[in-house]
């Protein structure tokens, strides 16, 4: 009961607003826009929930989607898939840039060619030329987490945050919004943060390492889908069931490792309706309407408990769109 309490008080707090515009744009007389969804890992399924939704709001506005990314989270990788893409001349293009800075170059040249550009989930420093910047909320996102997983642990001991990498607008505000909050309960010591790459199998050497040396290790902020399976991994391998993990994102695996008592909460996005918003303020300003510089999406605390609830269903992402 108490961390059904905790989890709806968490609702509370974080839901800043479903996509403000939600006005639907048509397109101009006799134009099927093109436009492209640029993921930040393609197959991820936050990435695959966000085409979905990308998909059903460009048949609705009757344009053509195409949907493109990296096989690895990493700039050098997504820099030629951004080249392609300019190359390849679309009206607008959706983007989840792998790096906050070093993709700068490419982007704005994307722009300059006369391409509109949205961010979507990740953006660049730099905003300047998008149409629109859609993500989740992800300092309120951080603290939440904080704040749940404090309670988890008695507000005392030792965690662990196991991050991507530094340079990624949205977990690097998940990582401020944890470690600002955890300054407010003394008797929690957080550890330095660990990188992973995005890569699961560093997150469970990563995971069992850190048991090994911090035998009073009592919980894990995983900040993403790849580190949280991974987390799960390191966390069964040990054999441990002690250590309290809250995770970012809500893919199939997830649901499955909540369910199963390895993870104990989850931090879920809206990656559909990010496609959504991301669809609508690109044709919105292909059609010289009024965009909307920045929208922050929902989130939902999700826990063992309120899995089933209708309320949360929508948070739980996609392995495929059918």
């Amino acid at each position: 009961m108490r961390m059904r309490n905790l989890v709806m008080l968490g609702l509370a707090v974080i839901t800043v607003g479903a996509c403000s515009s939600s006005a639907t744009a048509a397109p101009a007389a006799g134009k099927a826009w093109n436009l492209t969804l640029i993921q930040g890992v393609a197959g991820d399924p936050f990435y695959v929930t966000m085409a979905c939704g990308a998909q059903a709001e460009a048949t609705k506005e009757g344009v053509k989607l195409n949907v493109t990314g990296g096989n690895k989270w990493d700039a050098t990788v997504q820099k030629p898939v951004i080249d392609s893409v300019t190359a390849a001349k679309p009206d607008g293009v959706m983007v989840a840039p792998d790096d906050s800075k070093a993709l700068l170059t490419p982007l704005k040249a994307m722009s300059d060619a006369g391409i509109k550009v949205t961010f979507v989930d990740t953006k660049l420093d730099d905003t300047s030329f998008a149409v629109s910047s859609i993500s989740t909320d992800n300092l309120a996102g951080g603290t939440l987490a904080a704040k749940t997983l404090a309670q988890l642990i008695n507000d005392k001991g030792t965690v662990l945050v196991v991050n991507v990498d530094p340079g990624i607008s949205t977990t690097d505000a998940r990582v401020k919004g944890f470690t600002d909050e955890m300054k407010n309960h003394p008797n929690v010591k957080v550890l330095d943060v660990q990188y992973t790459h995005d890569d699961p199998t560093a997150a469970t050497t990563i995971t069992t390492s850190i048991l090994a040396s911090n035998p009073d290790l009592a919980g894990v902020f995983a900040t993403n889908v790849q580190n949280a399976e991974g987390v799960a991994t390191g966390l069964k391998q040990a054999s441990n069931t002690t250590v309290k993990t809250i995770a970012f994102d809500a893919g199939p695996k997830q649901i499955e490792d909540l369910n199963a008592g390895i993870v104990q909460g989850l931090i879920a996005q809206d990656p559909y309706g990010i496609g959504v918003a991301g669809v609508q303020q690109t044709v919105l300003a292909l059609n010289h309407g009024t965009t909307t510089a920045t929208i922050q999406t929902q989130l939902a605390a999700i826990t063992k408990d309120n899995v089933n609830d209708p309320s949360v269903q929508k948070y739980l992402y996609k392995a495929s769109c059918s």
